[in-house]
């Protein structure tokens, strides 16, 4: 058994999905739509491994708070392969704008990760 994907809704699409293709080498399924439903979606498949659907309905919103912890989902971790990686990604990320919660290190655990937020403030774990 195995997680096939994950899904997360969006706000901006288009944005988001440019925003994996970018940083992580995804690639972008053909665009689904549903007008029935006020529906459309993105399947995107890394180099191994589940994939993420991003989906988009306009009436779905925003959460009040993304910062704050709660019950339910709360990250993903994306692989890279290297310390160098995680180092490089999540600086670039950074110099680009984007929100960086959690820097480079070694977890108790004996991960070495960092925590970015993607553009629509989901938790992203940047992993070897």
């Amino acid at each position: 058994m195995k997680i096939e994907h994950l899904a997360i809704w969006v706000s901006d699409l288009e944005a988001t999905r440019h925003f994996y293709e970018h940083y992580f080498g995804a690639v972008c399924g053909e665009r689904y739509h549903n007008p029935n439903k006020n529906f459309t979606s993105h399947f995107l498949s890394f180099d191994e491994g589940s994939r993420l659907e991003l989906m988009h309905k306009p009436e779905i919103t925003k959460a009040s708070d993304s910062t704050e912890e709660h019950l339910g989902f709360i990250h993903f971790a994306l692989s890279v392969g290297s310390k160098e990686k995680v180092d490089a990604i999540t600086e670039q990320l950074r110099t680009d704008g984007f929100q960086i919660p959690g820097e480079p290190r070694t977890t108790g655990d004996g991960y070495y990760e960092s925590v970015i937020q993607d553009p629509e403030g989901n938790r992203i774990e940047i992993t070897i």
